[in-house]
């Protein structure tokens, strides 16, 4: 192959092999954004809803919107869980997937001063790839990263909760140094069910990815 044909691959390819990195919400990034909420993602994976809620925030105001997904300071704020109930917001933050375009969100929140998060809280970490980014390692990635930046937070460790059927969450997870602490049934707000909970141990959380 002569060394044209192999240049002119080389940039078919780059678009599909660009590294995967976590950014802030910003303007920057908004449109792929919106295109994700578009063809129906949405990154709530229990409330599918929340796509098109997004969408009318961000039609209204964007940079409200942007604004609120790095807020940490949610004094009198809620959240609706997926049955409806309104319970109150913990303060956190959401980082996108980029690779040149959104491909995925992650989110951290916590209690101030604890390590220990409310009975309707099913974890410290949240992620979400868009469905034709999946198989590539990014959720596993996006965990890796965020987990440098967790320490600063005041936590020690995480916990994060998967069904036990979704092994591919389970394996981002555990190569993420996750340890599975139990088995538990969801509160009714969740619909039931078994959920498995892991617990990373921030100070020990340099696993391969």
């Amino acid at each position: 192959m002569s060394t044209h044909v192999r240049a002119a691959c080389a940039d078919l390819l780059s678009p599909i092999e660009a590294a995967m990195t976590l950014v802030w919400p910003s303007r920057e990034y908004l449109a792929s954004y919106v295109a994700a909420l578009e063809r129906g993602w949405s990154p709530n994976n229990l409330r599918q809803q929340q796509a098109a809620e997004e969408l009318t925030e961000i039609a209204t105001d964007a940079d409200a919107f942007l604004a609120k997904l790095v807020e940490r300071d949610v004094t009198g704020r809620q959240i609706v869980l997926p049955d409806g109930t309104s319970v109150p917001k913990l303060p956190g933050y959401r980082r996108w997937m980029w690779d040149g375009e959104f491909c995925g969100s992650i989110a951290l929140r916590w209690q101030p001063g604890t390590n220990a998060l409310p009975p309707y809280c099913l974890g410290h970490i949240g992620y979400a790839v868009v469905p034709w980014k999946q198989r590539r390692g990014y959720a596993t990635q996006a965990l890796r990263d965020l987990l440098r930046d967790v320490q600063a937070d005041g936590l020690h460790y995480v916990e994060i909760t998967t069904q036990p059927d979704n092994v591919a969450s389970r394996r981002v997870i555990e190569r993420n140094g996750g340890v599975l602490v139990e088995e538990f049934t969801k509160l009714p707000a969740y619909g039931g069910g078994a959920e498995l909970r892991y617990r990373i141990d921030i100070d020990q959380a340099d696993a391969p990815g």
